[in-house]
């Protein structure tokens, strides 16, 4: 990047594009030392004092020095330029500004030449560059690989994040043979149509600071988390993901996508380092594919009410059965999430069966129309089903109502009313539809044995008799015989 130009009769190189630059300088020195030689020529050589030349050095046109020898800074720079050389392997470095060298003969005794003057004004501010590529997002130079084939691979690895190599090969192959048809999708096959990246990509050469400079890997990271560098967070006492989160404008979500370890549940230590890094990638990829499939269509149901069937009662008429059919979808991804899904093309292979289910609406005073009202007037659930106290408690208890009145749970036939012994007063109705339901510790009995009884009619008044700690109502559900959780079927 050394540029020479001719003065007086010396014959050196000089290049077109510094010609303009320096012409003035050039001319005006040439004419000072034309005055010097010839208008001073006698006494000159009366003195017997001899010519020498000298070297006017200039960066950026800009002048540094005057010098006895051009190679001592040639010499100089590229000594530079190797010691970086050192530090940079692989890189094709340069000096980032222009020197220029004008020569001329000056008699000895007029010489200003200052070798060290002017080999330290440059060093002081030599800028040495590096050949490059830069990756050029929306317009703007946002990282710089060492070459095209670096930046090249540096695109093809974002785009190798979410298709495989060998889809973006047959991509491709495709795209060079514009006049192939496409052959017909087999089931279950995906044809990728396009990847792209959602913002105009390119590179270009450029020339830069050697640090600027990043492998293709740094390149990707930063291309698709927007960011070289993670930042992170020690987890102090007290902290909550969802605190952890709202304090580093995160979602629980994206925190939890960030460190894969964690969960929602999970239980934070003291001293845990979280990532806590906000992505924000310069450029994301965007995968339009089509894809083939059979996929089930889902039955329809249908509910025809029968005055004659009881009420409560169901039976199915027709088995629903679910169809089939062939679908041709066109979806769109944004760095792998589905953005967009369209239905193309479809074929039904086989109909969908419509279920059918005859419901019964005949109310029958003495049988249960299957589900259940709740047994008390109020009140709260003060003991579940379970194992309690080393036995297994066969239902709940329901203490503090605002009014102690016990109704039937549904529709049935009393099957008895009466004393038994830990469980007190205690009435069992027959629903008469596969379920009983038990009534315990009752201070009084409204309803004797063989009594039709009606959903939420008053079968008797909350007490504490029998082996009871308190006023209360101990209510048990069976099904055909089995014991079931009465919390599963009463309603409030």
């Amino acid at each position: 990047m050394f540029k020479w130009v001719k003065s007086l009769n010396l014959a050196t190189e000089y290049t077109a594009k510094s010609f303009r630059n320096i012409m003035n300088k050039t001319v005006a020195t040439g004419f000072a030392a034309a005055a010097l030689t010839f208008a001073g020529g006698a006494s000159a050589l009366a003195n017997d004092d001899k010519l020498m030349t000298v070297y006017y050095v200039y960066k950026d046109d800009q002048y540094i020095g005057t010098v006895s020898d051009k190679e001592i800074i040639v010499n100089m720079v590229d000594s530079k330029i190797k010691e970086l050389e050192g530090s940079y392997k692989g890189l094709k470095l340069s000096l980032g500004s222009d020197l220029s060298f004008i020569p001329e003969q000056v008699f000895e005794s007029n010489s200003e030449v200052n070798n060290s003057e002017a080999v330290n004004e440059i060093k002081d501010d030599l800028e040495v560059q590096a050949e490059s590529s830069a990756l050029i997002i929306g317009g703007k130079a946002v990282a710089y690989v060492n070459n095209a084939e670096q930046a090249k691979a540096v695109l093809a690895k974002i785009k190798a994040s979410y298709v495989p190599e060998k889809e973006l090969k047959a991509l491709e192959e495709r795209k060079a043979s514009v006049n192939t048809p496409l052959p017909q999708l087999r089931e279950n096959e995906t044809r990728i149509l396009d990847v792209r990246f959602s913002e105009d990509v390119s590179f270009s050469e450029a020339k830069v600071k050697p640090d600027m400079i990043i492998s293709v890997e740094e390149a990707v990271k930063l291309l698709q988390k927007g960011t070289l560098e993670e930042k992170k967070y020690l987890v102090q006492a007290g902290d909550a993901l969802s605190s952890i989160a709202n304090a580093h404008n995160l979602d629980m979500k994206q925190l939890i996508e960030l460190n894969k370890e964690l969960k929602g549940d999970s239980v934070l230590k003291v001293g845990q380092e979280l990532n806590v890094t906000v992505h924000k990638p310069y450029v994301k990829v965007i995968v339009e594919k089509e894809v083939f499939k059979k996929e089930e269509i889902s039955y329809e149901k249908e509910v025809i009410e029968d005055s004659s069937l009881p009420k409560g009662d169901t039976k199915v008429k027709q088995e629903g059965k679910d169809g089939v059919r062939a679908a041709t979808y066109l979806i769109s991804e944004e760095n792998g999430q589905t953005i967009k899904k369209e239905l193309l093309e479809e074929k039904v292979l086989e109909e969908p069966v419509k279920h059918i289910v005859i419901k019964g609406t005949k109310v029958i005073p003495s049988r249960g129309e299957g589900s259940f009202a709740y047994p008390a007037v109020g009140g709260y659930i003060s003991s579940k089903m379970g194992y309690r106290w080393g036995k297994m408690h066969k239902g709940i208890d329901i203490a503090r109502p605002s009014d102690r009145t016990i109704k039937a749970a549904d529709n049935g036939t009393v099957v008895s009313a009466g004393w038994d012994g830990g469980y007190g007063n205690k009435i069992v109705i027959d629903h008469n539809n596969g379920f009983r339901t038990v009534y315990a510790h009752l201070d009084s009995l409204s309803v004797s044995a063989g009594q039709t009884v009606s959903k939420g009619s008053k079968i008797g008044v909350m007490g504490t008799t029998g082996d009871s700690t308190g006023v209360h109502l101990h209510f048990e559900l069976y099904k055909n015989g089995k014991m079931e959780d009465p919390l599963k079927y009463i309603s409030k």
